[in-house]
């Protein structure tokens, strides 16, 4: 069985959602769109300002000389600057999303709990970032013009490294977890994992609800430590049921080797991306731009982290696409895992409600934004898929179409 194509027209029926939830949705949508779109031309319109001219290179040699003027000096106060206005330009549009989330009942977390969110944030940025530009430089000063072919393998090494490292390192900063009681709906993740040949260490709850009321759950980690993870949203507001379908959605991802190859994509595209730059940097009209003498030079700082933005930004609806098809991929391998497509739609139903999603936004922004299918795409997916199975058992469609979940049960109330 092929994978459904998720980005064809969705099979639109009235009862997957009612209109009041459709213009929730778009209206969300169309609050949060000005600051999420500011935010992302703001975040390239800055490098690309200090990068291509000589702004970069005179704050390179200005914050180096607060610190002593030395190469060293220049490169790590230089590279602290550009994160640090980076993250001071993101904050207006970072809090105005925000802002827009809270009204609809999405954010539960303070101010202050955002702003030491922003904090850790910055702090695991610069100590990832500042060893990284020493190392890099390191490299130009032995090359200036072949620096890019050790720096491309490191690249791929350190993507490979960070994708393992992140559940491990990364994830606890920002939530705790802890285990998920013993009982029926950890049975039977578990046994669903079982049954998926899917080797899982242990299920834990994070505390997503300090800061939102969006639901969510993934399966993170390799080998010894992949485990379940379900927010705290997700288990007190859906059916067990629903867990249940969400989890198998992740462990399609792992089923299908997502993370390792999605990881070893990555590093190729990141060592790709260090020889497009070590290629671009070495092109002297850039470098003229930017006031520096060669790739070697500190002043070439703000170039090479423009150049980075712009690869990402160009990259970036491509990412989409791939994200799309592999999302549709694990969608279909719920279905299968469970053959339960009417407790799916409910689930998408759900996630799109309680999300506040819009669940059919306009296509251009769908492809050059979205990572997922829309939930009106992801529902007539599975309707097809049922179709299929169906047809292939030589039974006639289920009646009521998509009024045949939850919604149609009296009694129960499927937001």
């Amino acid at each position: 069985m092929n994978t459904p194509d998720t980005d064809a027209a969705p099979d639109f029926t009235p009862a997957d959602f009612t209109p009041a939830e459709r213009a929730r949705g778009r209206a969300l949508r169309r609050s949060q769109l000005p600051w999420a779109l500011g935010g992302r031309v703001a975040g390239l319109a800055l490098p690309l300002a200090l990068g291509l001219t000589p702004a970069g290179a005179a704050l390179v040699t200005a914050t180096g000389r607060w610190f002593g003027g030395s190469r060293t000096a220049e490169v790590l106060a230089g590279g602290a600057a550009l994160v640090l206005l980076g993250q001071a330009l993101q904050l207006p549009f970072g809090a105005g999303a925000r802002a827009v989330r809270a009204r609809y009942g999405l954010v539960t977390q303070g101010w202050t709990g955002w702003a030491m969110d922003i904090v850790r944030s910055l702090a695991l940025t610069l100590l990832l970032v500042l060893p990284l530009v020493l190392g890099l430089f390191a490299l130009t000063a032995w090359s200036p013009r072949h620096w890019w072919f050790p720096a491309a393998g490191a690249a791929a090494l350190l993507t490979a490294a960070l994708s393992f490292l992140h559940p491990l390192l990364i994830e606890p900063v920002f939530n705790r977890f802890s285990p998920m009681p013993e009982g029926k709906l950890r049975t039977a993740l578990l046994a669903l994992a079982e049954r998926d040949a899917v080797r899982v260490r242990d299920v834990l709850v994070a505390d997503a609800s300090r800061r939102t009321t969006a639901l969510n759950a993934y399966v993170s980690g390799f080998g010894a430590t992949r485990r379940i993870v379900a927010y705290d949203t997700l288990l007190s507001a859906a059916e067990p049921r629903e867990v249940e379908l969400v989890v198998a959605h992740e462990l399609g991802h792992v089923k299908h080797r997502d993370v390792p190859v999605g990881t070893a994509l990555g590093a190729v595209g990141a060592a790709v991306a260090v020889a497009a730059l070590g290629l671009l940097a070495d092109w002297h009209p850039l470098l003229s731009a930017a006031g520096a003498d060669d790739a070697g030079d500190p002043r070439a700082l703000p170039l090479l982290a423009a150049l980075a933005a712009l690869i990402g930004a160009l990259s970036g609806p491509v990412q989409c696409a791939v994200s799309r098809r592999i999302e549709a991929r694990a969608d279909r391998h719920a279905l299968e895992l469970t053959g339960d497509p009417e407790q799916f739609m409910a689930m998408q139903r759900r996630l799109a409600v309680v999300n506040v999603s819009d669940v059919d936004p306009p296509r251009v922004l769908e492809l050059l934004f979205a990572t997922h299918p829309s939930a009106t795409r992801r529902i007539a997916a599975a309707r097809a898929w049922r179709a299929e199975r169906e047809r292939s058992a030589g039974t006639s469609p289920s009646a009521g179409g998509a009024a045949a979940g939850p919604r149609a049960t009296p009694g129960k109330s499927v937001v």
